[in-house]
């Protein structure tokens, strides 16, 4: 079943780009922009990160932790993080279980093909955990804009 607004975020633990584990619980007491994009490094999500990262200052001005997920390994958010200077963590969730929690796993279909995937939304979470905004139509290019409003 979908989230709606207002449903406690599924709390996880996994790992950041450096192995380090991290649960959301961590983040209680604070908001935090949880971010779900397709691939590091392709063209969509590179525009949504870097939109994140030029806002970045902001973002955190008025009190949102970003954290980014994709089923990416370490090695690969590592690398995106570095080759365009990203400054907040990505978590590599490879067994699913966030995407899941969450139901941004899904069919999708690209030039008649059809594939599992991560579909791009962002949940914007409280300071107690609660799921304040779900954004799914995402403007790759002004995310951070559409997280400001």
């Amino acid at each position: 079943m979908a989230l709606q607004i207002g449903d406690a975020a599924p709390d996880f633990e996994t790992r950041d780009q450096n192995g380090n584990p991290v649960r959301l619980s961590d983040f209680r007491g604070r908001k935090v922009v949880l971010y779900f994009y397709p691939k590091d490094d392709t063209p969509g999500c590179t525009a949504e990160a870097c939109s994140l990262r030029d806002n970045y200052e902001h973002l955190q001005k008025v009190g949102y932790e970003v954290l980014g997920v994709s089923v990416d390994d370490e090695k690969s958010h590592q690398k995106f993080i570095k080759k365009y200077n990203l400054p907040f963590p990505l978590l590599a969730d490879t067994d699913h279980k966030i995407v899941e929690a969450y139901d941004v796993w899904h069919e999708k279909s690209m030039y008649g093909r059809k594939f599992m995937g991560i579909v791009r939304t962002t949940f914007l979470i409280d300071e107690q955990g609660t799921i304040s905004e779900i954004i799914t139509k995402i403007d790759t290019e002004k995310h951070a804009e559409q997280i400001l409003k």
